[in-house]
């Protein structure tokens, strides 16, 4: 699966939220400041190009949805960062977050029984 700009995941992010929205909405729903109406256009068919997001015709506008779920987008995500960061490890991933302090042993113990639930 291809990735996605920040640009273009912030739209992504938009429309997972929305299930679908017009260009328009799109803007309203984007932190200041707001870009420009062509940029967001712009971006949207090329979401489309990329396989992310389809339309319907809706008077002279199109409505966007996604057609990729979050949940497989963020799932190829982070196997491409596991892979591409810490030799495909998720074991090398969780330490490093360790080593760093990003992550309380509480935190990691959530993670251990969550794990233990889907075996």
């Amino acid at each position: 699966m291809k990735q996605l700009t920040k640009a273009e995941e912030e739209i992504m992010q938009i429309l997972w939220d929305l299930k679908e929205a017009n260009v328009a909405t799109i803007i309203e729903k984007m932190a200041e400041p707001k870009p420009a109406y062509n940029t967001v256009s712009t971006i949207t068919r090329i979401l489309e190009n990329k396989g992310f997001v389809d339309y319907r015709k809706e008077g002279r506008g199109h409505i966007y949805f996604p057609i990729v779920e979050k949940s497989k987008y963020s799932s190829d995500s982070m196997n491409k960062m596991v892979n591409d960061y810490f030799n495909g490890s998720f074991k090398s991933m969780v330490s490093f977050f360790v080593k760093k302090k990003d992550m309380s042993v509480a935190e990691l113990e959530a993670i251990l029984k969550e794990i233990n639930k889907e075996k």
